[in-house]
């Protein structure tokens, strides 16, 4: 079972690499993109040495956290939902 403790799907536990590899992720979601194309999620998942539809699934769970903390709904939509 994969889980940092806030819902983004992956462990961070105590192994370096799982440090480095959420670092980079939230680097990316930060700074890059929230919604990173094609080429862009294929760029990060090769960083990471995840497959895209892993780094597709993380950015997915990571930006529903991103939202409710914005207090927007979780799904994409319509702010009035």
């Amino acid at each position: 079972r994969f889980s940092t403790g806030q819902g983004t799907g992956l462990c961070t536990g105590e192994f370096p690499e799982r440090k480095l590899l959420i670092k980079t992720l939230e680097f990316n979601f930060t700074n890059v993109s929230k919604h990173p194309d094609g080429i862009t999620l294929m760029l990060v998942a090769a960083e990471c040495g995840l497959t895209e539809e892993e780094t597709e699934n993380w950015f997915k769970l990571r930006n529903e956290q991103w939202r409710r903390a914005e207090g927007l709904p979780p799904k994409e939509g319509s702010v009035f939902e």
